[in-house]
């Protein structure tokens, strides 16, 4: 049952993807002004556009109205930190319940529960979720470190967006820049969540159907045992502590990149840019989004690279902030002569 709803989510989040990732693609193609190149490279640039690259692009009343405020980032990170939690949670219970040798007892109201969420199947659904094979067990567990891993960057970039950048009040973001940033936030927890959610999301089902049919009074107490949900997460395998360790590296190279770019800002209320310098920015005008590239291929290799919706997750990821590093790093170097031509717009020696 939950492999027909992964074999549906799975496809669904690819082609989501592929949907977000073709016209970036596009516009960074040469493809001929005669065949519309020109025209979409202008209309992603604009869509695209924040801060500083979109000043120009909104200096007219007309393009003003398809512009929110850029302090609108925070809603990006209070939708991720929402679909983040609740996917975590969620696993995380069904892990705990149904991944480790501590397995309730058999009800005799399975059959019944079974039937109110749509199983029309005449074995336990308690005896299939405890016969689970090691090694799907280990995938979901995975899945819940991976989780773990998209919270804490989650939770980070809603506090530098309230606590640690300082946006200029005329700053501001195209429309389709708020509404893809929305769609990201969404589609990335449930892209590294895709491989068992079906099936967490039925087990939820049958717990709630189970307490309909049985009542409060009669369903057994739920007793957290420390080590069966903590335990699993550390006898994880090496490539979750590789893909740790590789998120680790880049969030602390994006958490001094991004004091700073909200150092330049702190305490002024003028539109005046400086060059930033200090950490990668000595490589990268971008070092910021280079730091972004690193944090999701330690979730990618922490994820087992087994589930193809990462996979375009990851590919979106480097589409998207390559694009927007090369606008930034040509305003660069048309705002400043003194710009150091050293520097790439994201991947030293690449870009």
């Amino acid at each position: 049952m939950e492999a027909v709803g992964g074999l549906a989510l799975q496809p669904l989040l690819c082609l989501a993807w592929v949907a977000a990732i073709l016209p970036i693609v596009a516009a960074a193609l040469p493809i001929p002004a005669a065949a519309g190149g020109r025209l979409l490279h202008q209309l992603l640039c604009a869509f695209s556009s924040r801060g500083k690259t979109a000043r120009a692009a909104s200096s007219s009343s007309s393009k003003a109205r398809f512009t929110v405020p850029q302090k609108f980032f925070l809603h990006f990170y209070v939708v991720g930190v929402v679909a983040t939690t609740t996917l975590l949670l969620a696993i995380w219970f069904y892990a705990y319940m149904k991944m480790t040798p501590l397995v309730p007892e058999p009800s005799s109201y399975s059959t019944i529960a079974s039937h109110l969420v749509g199983s029309s199947n005449s074995f336990s659904l308690a005896s299939f979720w405890s016969s689970r094979p090691r090694e799907h067990k280990y995938r979901v567990w995975r899945t819940v470190f991976v989780l773990i891993l998209m919270e804490i960057q989650v939770l980070r970039r809603l506090y530098e967006t309230e606590h640690v950048f300082h946006y200029s009040p005329s700053a501001r973001m195209h429309i389709m820049g708020y509404l893809t940033g929305l769609f990201y936030y969404v589609a990335a927890p449930l892209s590294l969540a895709s491989s068992c959610l079906p099936e967490a999301v039925q087990y939820l089902q049958y717990q709630i159907a189970e307490f309909i049919v049985k009542g409060r009074a009669r369903m057994p107490d739920l007793a957290i045992d420390p080590t069966h949900l903590l335990k699993p997460l550390l006898n994880l395998g090496w490539s979750q502590w590789i893909g740790a360790a590789i998120f680790i590296w880049g969030s602390l190279h994006q958490i001094r990149c991004h004091a700073i770019l909200g150092s330049l800002r702190e305490h002024k209320d003028s539109d005046e840019y400086v060059i930033p310098c200090g950490d990668w920015f000595s490589r990268v005008s971008c070092p910021h989004y280079l730091a972004e590239l690193v944090i999701y291929l330690g979730m990618l290799i922490a994820s087992g690279g087994s589930d193809t919706p990462v996979w375009f997750l990851y590919l979106f990821v480097i589409t998207n902030l390559s694009f927007a590093a090369v606008q930034t790093h040509r305003w660069y170097l048309q705002k400043f002569e003194d710009y150091p031509r050293s520097r790439y717009a994201i991947i030293p020696f690449v870009c």
